[in-house]
């Protein structure tokens, strides 16, 4: 008995222990992306218009990577660094499809402090070339990227760290206005940290609290130092720019390939640079040598770590907030699915392993993102196709790039920054939708640009939890109704047959952006479940039963609120007495549910609307003018659909 016991519990304890190779596969899939879209990648369909946006986003690379790499303070060639290994990382780790990975304004202004509190150029004239030195570069350019290396490994630590605490599912406190005050703030930091190149003057490196004025000041003071060559080519590279932009977006459904004007300004800039001699001649900046090949990777100092963990955790931050809204962007854009958490581990990933290849601090980028979307790219093949475009510049085409004025480099990034600084328009949003959402906007770029953008989302995220603690407490708590009552009134105005198709819902709480996402995840489930032929009157009953759809629990729907609806074409309405107050977040979600629902052959009505939640969905949302679907009552809504149905 002895020995057969042993024998079973041995059993048990190797089935305990045994690791299951399905449960290994899900691990893959869903720990590697990269496993679930390649495997189904379809050659015919998809490959031809990544190519093409693989070759228009490597034009953007190279740009804002020598860009990016000037304004991060290191040289010039690490950008192009920058630009090759956190793209070709995120596409195995990442999971989103349209998400142009790579060197970031945001994170290299960043570094920059770290860079300059540390290397400052007084201390250029103190370094010696040195013969071991990488690629020909100084010591001093060494010891510059080597700090930067060092804010892009401990930031990649602190977002891996993140990952496996699943700090990634915090990110509804990131509200949609504190993340595009955020950017825009940011995205004004970067335009002035390029008017110096713009304007072609020589301004120090200016930091910290107010340096942002502080930056303007200088400039007017030393007004008369402008060089006029240089405004002048900066002026017309703006204007070329921005015009063939706009005729590309334009006609790009007439014309199947874009004219890749950031290509074509670059070889037009550089040749004229090059016949005219324009760097000895009119004293123009040029970007200069940028030396061939990768050199080998080397750990990035440790001991400076503890200097710069001011820094890594901006990086960490505000890199994982632009990019994950990118990628909620994309994946809301092309219908899949994104997990927060595994875009820490894929951000995470590419800066920890691009440390060791001399790469500044990465994230993705809305002017490349946009690019992907605009030439039709369908997977992240497109951003592995860059790559090697990337690469051919390291290994041939670098050396070409020393007489790119550096006037003409700053116009690009800042036309690339379009898109970040046109989002001054959802003033007007927030103004008709939520006014204290307009307030949080105003103060957090306020706070951006007087201080610097971690700052600022930090204020942002403060002072949202702050004003919804503050609201939650007057929200009204409403019962579920007396549903006896109620479906005798509904049978004295419509048939039966049509209260069977008709499912209401009570929204018993505020909806604001803490319960936004879990509100239209419960809603989803109660649509998306079908209904069974065989379902018995009382269990029908339930359906018709107003449910209270309490969204800041933790839990799931409860089983009368989880009926599934009818097979066929059915209908749903949104009882919003109970909706005491809401935010932009919670509008969007209202709009987006009424848009999910409508493609999924579900009607939707709201009844018990105030004046400011109709107003406010009807001008963030495309609703349809001509169909009604906003009612005074749930019978009005009833009514209504009954006589559709006739």
């Amino acid at each position: 008995m002895t020995g057969a016991k042993r024998k079973k519990k041995s059993v048990l304890w190797s089935k305990m222990h045994t690791p299951h190779c399905e449960d290994f596969k899900q691990w893959c899939r869903r720990r590697l992306p990269i496993l679930e879209w390649a495997t189904c990648y379809n050659l015919k369909e998809n490959l031809l218009p990544d190519t093409v946006s693989g070759i228009m986003l490597a034009v953007q690379q190279v740009t804002q990577g020598l860009a990016f790499a000037v304004l991060s303070s290191v040289h010039p060639v690490f950008g192009l660094y920058g630009s090759l290994f956190p793209a070709i990382i995120y596409a195995v780790f990442g999971m989103g499809r349209h998400v142009s990975t790579g060197t970031f304004a945001l994170t290299s202004l960043i570094s920059a402090n770290a860079v300059e509190r540390l290397v400052p150029l007084s201390s250029q004239n103190l370094t010696v070339q040195s013969n071991t030195s990488v690629l020909g570069l100084s010591d001093f350019e060494m010891q510059r990227i080597s700090v930067a290396a060092a804010v892009s490994f401990l930031g990649g630590v602190i977002q891996v760290a993140m990952f496996v605490l699943h700090l990634g599912s915090a990110t509804f406190l990131l509200t949609e206005p504190v993340i595009s005050a955020m950017t825009t703030g940011a995205a004004t930091h970067v335009v002035t940290s390029q008017v110096k190149y713009l304007l072609g003057m020589k301004i120090p490196y200016i930091s910290g609290p107010l340096g942002f004025f502080y930056i303007y000041a200088h400039v007017f003071q030393n007004i008369k130092s402008v060089r006029l060559e240089a405004l002048l080519l900066s002026l017309l590279s703006i204007v070329v720019l921005v015009l063939v932009k706009e005729l590309n977006e334009q006609f790009k459904r007439k014309i199947k390939i874009v004219l890749p004007v950031d290509l074509v300004l670059i070889i037009a800039a550089s040749f004229t640079c090059y016949c005219t001699n324009m760097e000895n001649t009119y004293g123009l900046e040029v970007v200069g040598h940028i030396p061939k090949g990768i050199p080998p990777p080397r750990v990035p100092p440790m001991r400076i770590l503890s200097a710069v963990i001011t820094e890594a955790f901006g990086v960490a931050f505000v890199g994982y907030v632009a990019s994950l809204a990118l990628a909620q962007g994309s994946a809301k854009k092309f219908k899949y699915s994104v997990d927060d958490n595994q875009e820490l581990l894929a951000h995470g990933l590419s800066n920890v392993i691009s440390s060791f290849f001399f790469c500044i601090p990465s994230a993705a980028a809305m002017g490349r993102t946009a690019g992907l979307y605009s030439t039709g790219a369908r997977t992240q093949v497109a951003c592995l196709i860059s790559c090697v475009f990337v690469l051919m510049v390291i290994y041939a085409a670098g050396p070409l790039l020393y007489w790119l004025p550096m006037c003409v480099l700053a116009s690009i990034i800042v036309v690339g920054l379009k898109g970040m600084l046109i989002q001054f328009r959802d003033l007007r949003k927030y103004w008709n939708v939520d006014k204290i959402d307009w307030g949080i906007w105003v103060s957090t770029y306020i706070f951006s640009i007087c201080f610097a953008a971690n700052v600022g989302l930090l204020f942002g995220v403060v002072c949202t939890v702050a004003i919804v603690i503050g609201r939650f407490p007057r929200a009204k708590t409403l019962s579920i109704k007396n549903m006896k009552e109620m479906e005798f009134k509904l049978k004295r105005e419509v048939d039966d047959e049509t209260l069977h198709q008709v499912k209401i819902i009570l929204i018993n709480n505020p909806l604001v952006f803490l319960n936004a996402k879990k509100f239209r995840a419960d809603l989803m489930n109660i649509i998306q479940r079908e209904n069974t032929s065989s379902q018995p009157h009382d269990e029908i009953s339930k359906c018709e039963q107003n449910t209270l759809l309490n969204s800041l629990s933790n839990g799931n729907c409860n089983e009368e609120a989880t009926q599934p609806c009818l097979n066929e074409k059915c209908s749903l309405i949104l009882d919003c007495s109970g909706l005491t107050f809401f935010d932009s977040s919670g509008v969007s979600m209202l709009v987006e549910v009424y848009t999910d629902s409508n493609s999924k052959s579900v009607d939707v009505s709201f009844a018990h609307c105030t004046a400011s939640l109709i107003r406010a969905m009807k001008y963030c949302g495309n609703l349809d003018p001509e169909k009604p679907i906003f009612f005074e009552s749930v019978p009005a809504a009833l009514s209504s659909i009954h006589s559709n149905k006739k």
